[in-house]
C-alpha cells in the first residue's frame, strides 16, 4: 500500500508540472486559468495527494519566471490549498481552498514582482482558479467518486 501512495504522489505530481509548463501561455501571469489546478481536488479522495500537487506545483513553478518568491510561496499556497482540500466536509466545497488561498498568495506575489495591483490580480487569479477547480476540477472529482474511489 505504501508504494502504492508513493507512485501515486509520483504521477500526480508530474502530471501537474507537465500541464502546467506545456500549457504556460495560460498558466502564469496576470489572466491566468492553471488547467493543472484541476487536480487540486484529489486531496478530498486521495490524502496522499497533498504532497504531489506540492512538488508538481514547485517544479512548474520553477518555470513560471516569477522567481524564488513564487517556487516557494506559491508552492507553500498550493500545499495549505490541498491540506484543507482534505478536510472540506463536502465535495462542492473541495475546491474552495484552492480558489480563495491562491486568489490572495498570488496576487501577493504579482504584485510584490510585478508590481501589479493587488485587487485586480486577486480577482483575475481567483476568477481563473474557479474556472480550473469548479468547471474542470469539481466534474473530475465527482467523475472519481462515481467510477472509482469513494472519499477514504
Amino acid at each position: 500500500m505504501v508504494t502504492r501512495k508513493i507512485e501515486r504522489v509520483s504521477v500526480i505530481a508530474a502530471i501537474y508540472a507537465t500541464i502546467t509548463i506545456v500549457f504556460a501561455p495560460l498558466s502564469y501571469g496576470l489572466i491566468q486559468v492553471r488547467i493543472s489546478e484541476a487536480l487540486t481536488i484529489l486531496p478530498f479522495i486521495f490524502p496522499e495527494s497533498v504532497l504531489g500537487l506540492f512538488l508538481g506545483c514547485f517544479i512548474a513553478n520553477i518555470y513560471g519566471g516569477l522567481g524564488l518568491i513564487d517556487i516557494v510561496f506559491g508552492s507553500l499556497a498550493t500545499l495549505l490549498a490541498a491540506f484543507l482540500t482534505k478536510k472540506m466536509p463536502h465535495p462542492f466545497l473541495a475546491p474552495l481552498p484552492p480558489v480563495v488561498i491562491n486568489a490572495v498568495v498570488v496576487a501577493f506575489i504579482l504584485k510584490y514582482v510585478l508590481g501589479y495591483p493587488f485587487v485586480v490580480s486577486m480577482f483575475y487569479v481567483g476568477l481563473g482558479q474557479f474556472l480550473a477547480c469548479y468547471f474542470l476540477g469539481l466534474p473530475l472529482l465527482y467523475l472519481l467518486q462515481k467510477y472509482q474511489w469513494p472519499k477514504y
